[in-house]
């Protein structure tokens, strides 16, 4: 089994490369931005014309939330072209792809965790482009997982829980807010599931055709901004200052959503999934 990854530089891209020796089974072939532009699908066609991919998990994004207002035009190409030539190029080779969205495409106004069913409403250009993205993979593609995720952190590149340990050895108080409310999502977990889903989909070919769809991930529980960041500074044996503030006192170009906790049965029923809280995954990684 070949499954080609994009974004293989990014935290995910990272994630899964961390695992990967774990399964023998399957030739992975990591494509960062250098060695495949999603953008361009004579990119896309060259580099599947080389492995002959199986599967394709993208996780190429533009992820900048707050850019993205100013940067319409790129996090298009990349949330939206690049994710539609992905789907055109899967369609041309009969692979199967394994897409990563987000809860941005929703605007965090429900009291409940989403399910697959309720119906986005993106706030800002970030949630709107992955939106957007989503709907290229579902004209274009029958063979499709797409997979929201939410707050993802890990031991890799960029994200919340490694900008709060370099802040704590900077300064003695931090102010986070505490009002928006969602799920951790380790990255390596997320990893985990997507091989999960493409393990299961491959042994059971040719009758998966029902299993296609969205899905939501993230890991189990929920919490405030702050919550997290109190964590990782108690797994961590970090004495810092941390003060809880209302979203309105660090307004930022991009609304976040107010609540984005996501519900998770589908996937746990469909793929049989163990999914871990939050906190336990958080103590896993320092």
């Amino acid at each position: 089994m070949v499954v080609l990854v994009t974004g293989a530089n990014g935290q995910l891209g990272q994630a899964i490369q961390f695992i990967s020796g774990n399964y023998p089974q399957i030739d992975f072939v990591f494509c960062s931005s250098s060695d495949l532009d999603i953008t361009k699908k004579e990119s896309c066609q060259e580099v599947f014309a080389k492995y002959k991919p199986n599967f394709c998990i993208n996780a190429a994004a533009y992820t900048a939330v707050d850019k993205a207002e100013s940067q319409f035009e790129k996090a298009n190409l990349i949330n939206v072209v690049g994710a539609k030539n992905l789907a055109e190029v899967c369609k041309e080779t009969n692979a199967t792809l394994l897409h990563v969205s987000t809860d941005f495409v929703f605007d965090g106004n429900s009291t409940k965790p989403y399910t697959e069913e309720d119906i986005p409403n993106p706030t800002g250009v970030y949630g709107q482009t992955k939106l957007d993205g989503e709907k290229a993979i579902q004209e274009t593609l029958e063979q499709h997982f797409i997979i929201r995720t939410s707050w993802v952190y890990s031991q890799f590149a960029n994200n919340f829980m490694k900008t709060m340990l370099r802040l704590a050895s900077e300064r003695d108080t931090l102010y986070v807010v505490n009002d928006q409310i969602g799920t951790p999502t380790n990255a390596v977990d997320l990893a985990e599931a997507l091989i999960t889903m493409l393990i299961k989909t491959y042994n059971l070919q040719p009758t998966t055709h029902n299993l296609f769809g969205i899905y939501n991930f993230s890991n189990e529980g929920q919490c405030s901004w702050y919550d997290f960041a109190k964590k990782i500074f108690e797994i961590n044996s970090i004495s810092i200052n941390l003060v809880p503030i209302p979203s309105t006192s660090f307004p930022t170009p991009a609304k976040r959503p107010a609540y984005s906790v996501l519900d998770k049965s589908k996937i746990k029923t469909a793929f049989g999934m163990d999914i871990k809280g939050w906190e336990e995954s958080l103590n896993k990684t320092k």
